[in-house]
């Protein structure tokens, strides 16, 4: 297994809020395990959600009794989940503050995935698959057939999200399990990468670089040419 991270502020943002764990060895029970986090809130909020968010959830995989993946997953978004909420209880300056979250982890021939949020997995086979759903009112409305995906695309209200983690005390994610084998690619990633570049643009860069770190950054330089208007984050995994 090869993999490769990385963040970018974009061209809009002075502060990143995005936040991401790339861990290629094994994470308790886990063999590997890798998390992109988006946050949201106040100036300092937003970023204090995504790190937290991370580090509560390689905390809770670390010391987890759990024994299947969906299980240790669940506790994980639950105790970071907790954690979020607690901190913009108690603290005036972290009021309403969240963050989207995607995770995955690749034991043998299954991936597991866990999200909350728009923040988004694709597995790159033959062609580019997006594999976790947004939870966000732009795609409330393509599934109720009221947009198009396109439409849905340049929607102005497509950053508002219907889910996040940490602003409500429960939360419910998304678990998903898939059939990988070797030479499959994946990427996590935040809708700073996702709204500046279209499916088929992403697909082309990353069948067209000869390592993930070239295509990590080939993928983040686009999204700022197109117009960096987020923080951007692209995790790239390679199955071995």
């Amino acid at each position: 297994m090869n993999a490769y991270a990385k963040t970018d502020v974009g061209r809009k943002r002075s502060m990143n809020q995005d936040y991401f764990y790339c861990g290629k060895d094994a994470v308790g029970s886990f063999r590997n395990l890798f998390i992109v986090a988006d946050g949201m809130g106040g100036h300092k909020a937003g970023d204090h959600a995504s790190r937290l968010c991370v580090e509560q959830m390689v905390s809770s995989v670390e010391q987890t009794r759990h024994a299947t993946p969906v299980t240790i997953f669940e506790e994980a978004v639950n105790r970071a989940n907790a954690a979020i909420y607690q901190e913009s209880v108690e603290h005036m300056e972290y009021e309403g503050m969240g963050t989207t979250v995607v995770a995955c982890t690749c034991q043998g021939d299954k991936m597991y995935v866990a999200n909350i949020g728009d923040s988004r997995l694709y597995l790159i086979r033959d062609r580019i698959e997006q594999i976790t759903d947004d939870h966000s009112l732009v795609e409330e409305l393509v599934k109720n057939g009221n947009l198009t995906e396109s439409e849905a695309r340049m929607h102005p209200q497509k950053n508002i999200i219907t889910r996040a983690l940490g602003t409500e005390e429960m939360v419910s994610a998304d678990y998903f399990e898939v059939p990988i084998r070797p030479g499959d690619l994946v990427l996590l990633c935040s809708d700073g990468l996702s709204n500046m570049l279209d499916d088929d643009d992403m697909e082309y860069i990353l069948k067209h670089s000869d390592t993930l770190e070239k295509a990590g950054e080939a993928l983040i330089s686009q999204a700022n040419q197109n117009g960096g208007e987020d923080n951007i984050t692209a995790v790239l995994v390679e199955i071995g």
